[in-house]
């Protein structure tokens, strides 16, 4: 396995677009051509776009876009944005008497930090995709990591500021890609080492989020919920709506293997897939690959963040 550059994978345009002041944005993946896709929602509170016409037995077979966004629900109207761009150029599935772009996509919670009437919208959606162009993708604070935290547990005062990762490798002719913005209740642990990278602080350093809900067994109150850890795998393997339903479910392992708790109540961990159909991959040599990728893309996600809105980053810290 070689790192590359995820803007090698051929056929994938990835834009941010974010309002700093507001502290939230979106990221946009497109694929004009058309990519097959599957979809895997995990944890208690998600909020997501056109999931559903994701499960193999609906019609649709390709999606031209994945809005990744933050504003909670509100946020998934960043999609809109996304139609009106592919519309434009002529992108989208035929139904006789036009062509519908066929967006997905799910929101994070980040209306905590930032300016709760702001919310990603119409406008930004586009402005990402017209972004995307360029190809040329940056991490940490931007697009939908622009208000991302985590280590939320006991709110706010022990959080860590959090963001936008990317990594992507490559074995032989396969290649593959994981963006995600990493807005966990729990704690982020290093893919590696295995030590916390970021997440719940106390005046001794880190807390450990799972060690503390141990200690809090009893404890019956809700879990305070502005969380959600939101990703796209893209690959130039070849494969099938079912393979791809399948291989996101399989890429959620790189958040079980890197945030601590995961899928809990108060998140609503969603990972899309998205194929070219290039070259042909063995599926579960493809699920490994994927799951590294997603694991070392949240951590990217931390450590490529900087503090902000009060609130320290992983290169700010020491554990």
């Amino acid at each position: 396995m070689k790192q590359i550059k995820i803007n090698e994978i051929q056929g994938f345009f990835i834009g941010h677009a974010q309002n700093e002041q507001a502290a939230t944005g979106c990221t946009a993946i497109l694929c004009p051509a058309g990519a097959t896709a599957g979809v895997d929602v995990r944890g208690g509170s998600p909020a997501s776009r056109e999931t559903e016409l994701l499960r193999p037995v609906n019609t649709v077979e390709q999606i031209h876009a994945v809005m990744l966004s933050g504003g909670s629900a509100f946020g998934l109207a960043a999609g809109d944005g996304a139609m009106a761009y592919l519309e434009e150029k002529g992108i989208g599935f035929d139904v006789g008497i036009g062509r519908v772009p066929i967006v997905c996509g799910a929101s994070l919670f980040d209306l905590q930090i930032g300016d709760f009437s702001t919310r990603p919208d119409k406008a930004m959606g586009y402005a990402a995709c017209q972004q995307a162009a360029q190809n040329c993708p940056k991490e940490g604070n931007v697009g939908a990591g622009m208000g991302a935290t985590v280590g939320k547990l006991h709110g706010m005062a022990g959080a860590m500021k959090a963001g936008l990762g990317l990594y992507a490798a490559q074995v032989g002719p396969v290649q593959v890609g994981a963006v995600v913005a990493v807005n966990a209740l729990g704690d982020v642990i290093d893919f590696d080492t295995k030590q916390i990278l970021a997440g719940l602080r106390t005046e001794e350093g880190f807390g450990d989020t799972v060690q503390t809900l141990y200690q809090e067994m009893e404890d019956t109150r809700s879990l305070w919920s502005g969380n959600t850890t939101i990703g796209c795998v893209i690959t130039n393997a070849r494969l099938t709506k079912s393979q791809c339903n399948k291989l996101a479910s399989i890429a959620q392992n790189g958040l079980a293997q890197t945030i601590r708790p995961v899928h809990s109540t108060a998140d609503g961990d969603t990972v899309f897939v998205l194929s070219k159909g290039e070259v042909e991959a063995n599926v579960d040599a493809l699920g490994a690959l994927m799951t590294e990728c997603m694991a070392r893309a949240i951590n990217r996600a931390v450590t490529q963040a900087a503090p902000a809105y009060g609130l320290p980053a992983a290169g700010s810290v020491e554990g």
